[in-house]
């Protein structure tokens, strides 16, 4: 049986990142990877009134085309945490349970972030935290090139420009639905924010290997 999965940093990451850590005791995040772009690492997809919504973190340039994804700063041009939080409130401040978590992540959105990793893992922690899931999460310090047979490699697979690992996951209540349709694997906040403390028990409830 597998019992780690190994996974890319990401942002405020999709349902089914989450689906994984919820179906794995323990969970290995690559620390020590080449930043590449469009990707999970810096961007999340939300659902707004109008369809889906990609809110996307600005880097700092990497000097080398190779560069760490633990050395990528975030970049404070172009007012992205007050566009991103706007984005946010107008999404889901309809949603059941946004009064209740709004306080708990406004604060990512009021100071300077500095390093892109630390930033996606601290809400990933919160994320955890307010879902009541605790894997043993550890960190690479040399780059994985062949995981052994007891870790799924999901890095790249969970990718947003890829359908989801697991084909199939259940509808939950979203605002939206009635208008747009079930909108499948959005950021997590989609699931917490639409299904508050019943999120968690959604989550394990999904395949999490084939």
């Amino acid at each position: 049986m597998v019992n780690t999965v190994l996974l890319s940093t990401a942002y405020l990451a999709p349902v089914e990142y989450y689906v994984q850590m919820c179906g794995h005791p323990q969970a290995l995040i690559e620390a020590a990877c080449h930043y590449v772009k469009q990707t999970y690492r810096n961007r999340c997809v939300i659902a707004s009134a109008n369809g889906c919504q990609t809110l996307s973190i600005p880097v700092v340039k990497p000097d080398a085309l190779k560069y760490p994804t633990k050395d990528i700063r975030i970049a404070e041009h172009g007012n992205w945490r007050h566009l991103h939080w706007n984005a946010i409130v107008s999404a889901y401040r309809s949603t059941p349970f946004f009064d209740y978590y709004e306080d708990d992540f406004r604060p990512f959105y009021e100071k300077p972030a500095g390093f892109l990793f630390d930033f996606n893992e601290a809400l990933r922690e919160l994320v955890c935290s307010l879902l009541d899931i605790s894997p043993a999460v550890s960190y690479t310090t040399d780059y994985v090139f062949s995981p052994p047979a007891e870790v799924w490699d999901l890095r790249e697979a969970i990718h947003p420009k890829k359908a989801p690992v697991m084909p199939y996951f259940q509808p939950y209540y979203q605002v939206f639905e009635a208008k747009q349709g079930f909108q499948t694997n959005l950021s997590i906040i989609d699931l917490l924010f639409n299904m508050g403390p019943e999120a968690a028990l959604w989550l394990c409830h999904q395949p999490s290997q084939p």
